[in-house]
Parts: C-alpha cells; sequence; structure tokens
C-alpha cells in the first residue's frame, strides 16, 4: 500500500494504490476523519469509476466518515478506473481475491484499528456477500443494500429461465462502453495511453458470455453465495460468519435477497426493507424515504466497535406497502412500517384461495407485460408499474374479494400451483398478483415468471411434451403488502412478460386446469412482535454533491409504440445526464434504446440500443460508444455489438463481434 495526496487541494480525501498479490495496483480514495486514528475502516468496491462517472458518491463517504468516524475507502476494482489490470467479467474469481487483500492492507494500515466493514449498493452489495463468504479474518460487518444471492435467478441476466429483454439496452450494454474508457491521467501519468490501449484491445464483451450461458451451472455459481446441494435445495449461507445487514426494497430487483438470505443466514443478522426502487433510500421514488447512514453507523458500530448501545434496533423491519393508485414516477407509496424479532414469525400462516372447476385456454401474446414494465425500477425510464388493466384484459384473471371481516397482510413469497400444457416444446407461464380498487383499477403486487422447460431443474431443463399437463409450483417475487377490504385479489396468468422477459420462440397456447390452480399467501395472522420502528428523515443534498446539469440533459423518453399495420409491439428508451467529475473532469452519459415484439409471431423480436460515455478533462477529451443489435427468430440470437472509441484528436480504436447464439429451449 502507499498514497499521496490528491493533487486537488480543495479535496478532502487522499488518493492510496493498494498491491495485490500478482503486483496489480489497485486506485482508492481514502476519506479519514480528522486526527491520527486508528479508526475502523468501511471499503466500497465498485467497476464505475470512482473519480469521474460516480464521483456523487463522495457524499455518502463524508457522512460516514465525518459522523460515524470511520475512515472509508472507495476503490476501483481491477481492469476500471484508474486501477490496473484487465475486467473480464462481473464478479470474476480475480476480482474476489484482489478484496480479499486489500482487506488485509486495510487491517495493517497505520490509521486502522484492524477491523474492516464492506458495504454497497448493487455491484458492490453482491461483492461484500461474495468477500464475507470467504471469511478475511478482518471482516466483521458487511452492509448489502440491493444485492443477491443468485446471479442466474436473480440478476439483469434471466428471469424463471429466460433472457432478459430491457435489461439488455442498460446495464448489459453499457458495461461495454464503460470498459473501454481510459484509466484517469491525473492519477496513471504519461502511461494512461497504453494502458488504455491495452483495455480495448483485451476488451469482450460480457453481454456475449452471458446471452451464451442459458442454463445455470458453475458460471452462475461463481460470484453466488446461494449453491446448489447435492441431491436438491440450497447451500452456502452459512460459510459467511461476518455479521450481515441487508437492506431491499420492494420495487428494486434484488427483492429476492431478503426472507431466503435472512433465513439461512447464522450469522448475526439485519434486515431493512422499503418501498424503495433502485435508488437510494433518502432519494428513492417511490418514497416513503429514509436516511440510511444513521442505520449504517449503528450497524458497524455495533459490529467493529462493539458498542452493545447500538444493538437497539429490531432485527426485521418491514414497510408493509397499501394499494396506491399506480403511476410510472409515483412518489410515496402508502403503507406502515412493521418489525419483528424473528423470521419466520410464528404468526405467519399459508391462505390458500383455489380457482374455479373449469378448464382455461390462453393463445399467448408475446407482447403482455408493458404495463408493470421493468422488474427493477430505478431512475426513470426505469419506474413504476402502471394500471394492469390493459395487460389483465390479455390475460386469464382469477379473483378473490377481500372479506369484509379485516385485512390481510402478507410479507414473504406468495405460491401459485397450477396444471397448464402448452402446444408446443417451448412456453411459459407469467403470474402476476393485482390488488384490484373498487372502481377496477388494478396495482401489481408482485410478479412470478418461469420458463416451463426450466419446471424440474434450470441445470437441466427439459421440453415440454406438446399436450402433456404438467404440475407447476411457481414462487413469485418478495413482498409485504396489505390487502384492504372492498379490495379485489386478482390472479393474472399470461404466457409472456415483456419486455421484462423475452417471449416465447414460437406461437403458443397454454391450457390451464383452473380447478387445479391454488393461490398460497404468507399471512401474518398475529401482531408484530416488536415496536413500530422509526427512521430518521433524510438531509437536505450536501453542498459537495454532484448530479445531472438540468441544463445540459434532455427528457427522458419512455414510450409503448403499437405498430397495428406492422403488428408489431416497441418500448422506447432515452435518458442522459450530465455532470461534473474529479481532476477538473465533465462528464456526459446518452442511453437510448428499443425493445421490439411481433404481435403475430413471439419469436420474432429484436433489440437497438446506444450507450456513450464522453468525459472531459482539462488536456484531453474521450468517448467511448457501444451499440447493440439483437434479432431473434424461433432458433436463435444473431447478435451485433460494435464499439467506437475516441479523443479529441480523432477515432482510436473501432471494434465489432457478430455471433449467431443458439436459443436453448428459450
Amino acid at each position: 500500500m502507499g498514497g499521496d495526496q490528491a493533487n486537488d487541494t480543495q479535496v478532502d480525501w487522499r488518493s492510496e494504490w493498494f498491491v495485490t498479490r500478482d503486483g496489480t495496483r489497485l486506485s482508492a480514495k481514502c476519506f479519514l476523519p480528522e486526527g491520527d486514528g486508528p479508526w475502523p475502516v468501511l471499503l466500497e468496491a465498485l467497476p464505475y469509476r470512482k473519480d469521474d462517472l460516480t464521483t456523487s458518491y463522495a457524499d455518502e463517504y463524508r457522512r460516514l466518515r465525518d459522523e460515524g468516524d470511520f475512515a472509508v475507502v472507495r476503490l476501483d476494482l481491477r481492469g476500471t478506473g484508474a486501477s490496473e489490470g484487465l475486467a473480464t467479467d462481473e464478479y470474476p474469481l480475480e476480482e474476489q481475491t484482489d478484496l480479499v487483500d486489500v482487506i488485509a492492507l486495510l487491517a495493517a494500515a497505520p490509521w486502522s484499528t484492524g477491523r474492516v466493514g464492506m458495504f454497497g449498493t448493487s455491484y458492490s452489495g453482491f461483492n461484500s456477500l461474495q468477500i464475507a463468504a470467504e471469511r478475511p479474518p478482518a471482516l466483521g460487518a458487511i452492509c448489502a443494500i440491493y444485492a443477491s444471492d443468485d446471479r442466474y435467478t436473480d440478476d439483469v441476466h434471466y428471469i424463471g429461465g429466460t433472457l432478459r429483454a430491457l435489461d439488455l439496452v442498460d446495464y448489459v450494454l453499457y458495461m461495454t462502453a464503460m470498459a473501454a474508457l481510459p484509466p484517469t491521467p491525473a492519477l496513471v501519468g504519461p502511461g494512461w495511453r497504453a494502458a488504455w490501449r491495452a483495455r480495448i484491445d483485451e476488451l469482450e464483451p460480457w453481454l456475449l458470455r452471458w446471452m451464451t450461458e442459458q442454463w445455470d451451472g458453475p458460471y452462475w455459481r461463481q460470484g453466488s453465495i446461494r449453491q446448489h446441494r447435492p441431491g436438491g435445495g440450497w447451500q452456502g449461507y452459512e460459510r459467511i460468519e461476518a455479521a450481515t445487514m441487508i437492506v431491499a426494497g420492494w420495487a428494486d430487483g434484488y427483492r429476492n435477497n431478503t426472507f431466503r438470505t435472512y433465513e439461512q443466514l447464522r450469522c448475526p443478522k439485519q434486515l431493512l426493507a422499503g418501498p424503495w426502487s433502485h435508488m437510494a433510500p433518502g432519494s428513492s421514488v417511490p418514497g416513503p424515504r429514509i436516511d440510511l447512514v444513521p442505520e449504517m453507523i449503528q450497524w458497524f458500530d455495533r459490529h467493529l466497535r462493539d458498542d452493545p448501545v447500538a444493538a437497539e434496533r429490531a432485527p426485521i423491519r418491514l414497510f408493509m406497502r397499501r394499494a396506491t393508485p399506480p403511476e410510472p414516477d409515483l412518489d410515496v407509496h402508502r403503507g406502515e412500517w412493521r418489525a419483528e424479532t424473528d423470521w419466520p414469525p410464528a404468526g405467519l400462516v399459508e391462505q390458500v384461495f383455489v380457482g374455479p372447476a373449469r378448464t382455461d385456454t390462453l393463445a399467448v401474446r408475446g407482447d403482455v407485460g408493458t404495463t408493470a414494465w421493468i422488474s427493477c425500477a430505478g431512475h426513470l425510464p426505469w419506474g413504476q408499474p402502471v394500471d394492469q388493466r390493459p395487460d389483465d384484459g390479455m390475460s386469464l384473471v382469477y379473483d378473490w374479494p377481500v372479506p369484509d371481516a379485516g385485512e390481510i397482510s402478507i410479507a414473504g413469497h406468495a405460491r401459485v400451483d397450477v396444471v397448464v400444457s402448452a402446444d408446443v416444446p417451448v412456453a411459459s407461464l407469467s403470474v402476476k398478483l393485482n390488488d384490484v380498487f373498487p372502481d377496477g383499477t388494478s396495482t401489481l403486487v408482485t410478479r412470478g415468471f418461469l420458463n416451463l422447460c426450466h419446471r424440474n431443474s434450470s441445470v437441466a431443463p427439459e421440453a415440454l411434451v406438446p399436450g402433456e399437463p404438467v404440475r407447476i409450483e411457481l414462487m413469485l417475487e418478495a413482498t409485504a403488502w396489505i390487502f384492504e377490504p372492498g379490495h379485489t385479489i386478482r390472479l393474472a396468468v399470461a404466457g409472456a412478460d415483456w419486455p421484462n422477459a423475452w417471449a416465447p420462440p414460437t406461437p403458443v397456447t397454454l391450457t390451464i386446469d383452473a380447478g387445479s390452480l391454488a393461490l398460497r399467501l404468507p399471512v401474518l395472522a398475529a401482531a408484530p412482535t416488536a415496536p413500530t420502528p422509526r427512521f430518521s428523515d433524510p438531509p437536505a443534498p450536501d453542498a459537495h454533491g454532484t448530479g445531472p446539469a438540468d441544463d445540459d440533459s434532455t427528457p427522458v423518453v419512455w414510450r409503448i409504440e403499437h405498430d397495428v399495420l406492422g403488428r408489431e409491439t416497441r418500448a422506447v428508451i432515452r435518458h442522459d445526464t450530465a455532470y461534473p467529475g474529479d481532476f477538473g473532469a465533465h462528464v456526459r452519459e446518452t442511453y437510448a434504446g428499443t425493445v421490439a415484439v411481433s404481435t403475430k409471431n413471439p419469436g420474432a423480436g429484436w433489440v437497438e440500443a446506444t450507450a456513450r460515455y464522453d468525459i472531459t478533462w482539462p488536456d484531453v477529451t474521450v468517448a467511448a460508444e457501444a451499440r447493440l443489435h439483437v434479432r431473434s427468430d424461433a432458433d436463435a440470437f444473431a447478435v451485433d455489438v460494435e464499439l467506437d472509441v475516441t479523443d479529441d484528436a480523432g477515432p482510436v480504436a473501432a471494434r465489432r463481434w457478430t455471433e449467431r447464439i443458439p436459443r436453448r429451449l428459450q
């Protein structure tokens, strides 16, 4: 480990280099409290370029330092930002080895007490769990925010065994452009251009591997703490000994890393789940919003300083949502907080609602699902579900009135059992649990999706036998909800959930034995076992904060287009932003994409998308633009990725990858 003060005298952090066991230098920002220390250390490790693309994250680091008296370190992962090496994939084994090394170096730093915590949102929540499972001796606690325990079932790649569609125009693509940006010139020095060229020359778009790995297996288990148990079931959670705090959002795509992970962990643990999207709890749309920083300080005080007072929070705190008129940019969700001392609580019971004694058939439309939009909401255009009635109208619908006797509070995973058959070998089942207002407005509670070829296994899927009924047990995504008297519980069953998931490869008709259908709700039948939690309101934006320049951005686009004569439905998005970074940087991000599907032949779909980053430093301007083209038929995905990299003198590199990837029971 070695470092120097940042060359900008106005900053309140210092640059450090951490040298891993293979000699690779990783770049970090260290936010140290005033004085000589020592202090417990909190680490966040991300590939999202600390010196320009995510400089705004420093507001949280400052608060953890100033209010919590922690030394806070933000690390650029191998091959990203200013760090040396190559970024070959997300969560590779080398990255985990690097982080174990960095934790040991942090524990040995002269300003460290020797006790280290990890924290972070999304990617850095994932790797907090991953590194906890490696058990580095100095790691005493983690806080995993909006993270997943399973990269195959609960990330941005596959849902229920089917390729995610809309995610292709977001993270899946933009990591190609981001990986082609240069190391920070002010930190790396004169060799930055040679390092940049090496990054570009060795780059392979991660998305090509992701689209090839269509079944679960060793590739997806790398980086997943949830591991297959021999003979069936899951294991792996027992490897974590560091105290683990899980923060989840009901509008976030990683909501399933809540109850199942909490229940399996054997370490000191805490679960906080709010109404939030993939945004900080203090700024999330929807709210209500809370200040998460005091909760994190309490957690790390308890487990890195052994502060007994800091153990006073209830271990499980859930926001119980109530039906709220749906809006794509919903500001605040109705509901209230509830606390429990254990999970599952003693009062959790299963309430079963059964279907009518009849057989229903459904000719599947490939474009059903637009009103539910995407599983992982965040900043617009990744917004909230709207009124579900248009999709309900193209689905099989089963309704049960909420009894007048009282409310039904659920928390956990609802399940649906049903016997279904299809007239083709590859088909999917989409189930949405909705809360219907007295006026007919239908609002999404939770959803479940399954490629029926994965009904027994995602490691070794099996084609359906056309016309042969199969019994399906489908677990819906985790939620917490209160159904009110006068409302109706609705189950909407379809054969597609587009554009969230890629549509089936051929036209398909589903046959549902409605008499076999059972909706199983996890009902909280007893009073809470802990007092109602209270939280601090989020503070006003910090003066150090950076964000979009409202005079330098264009309006967000989120549009559903129906080409009547072309028999095609399209989802169109565009958003961009511009903001300052460190070392005199000015950044512009631009994202645009269209996802389309035929309304006559669901196997015919396509994606066209662009992700671009422009960074202007005082001495040079650089840009990286990645473009994605995907076309599908019943048999394969035709994939074309283009990358153009430039500086202010002109083109630096142009690369292209073209593959035809077979659909494996997709």
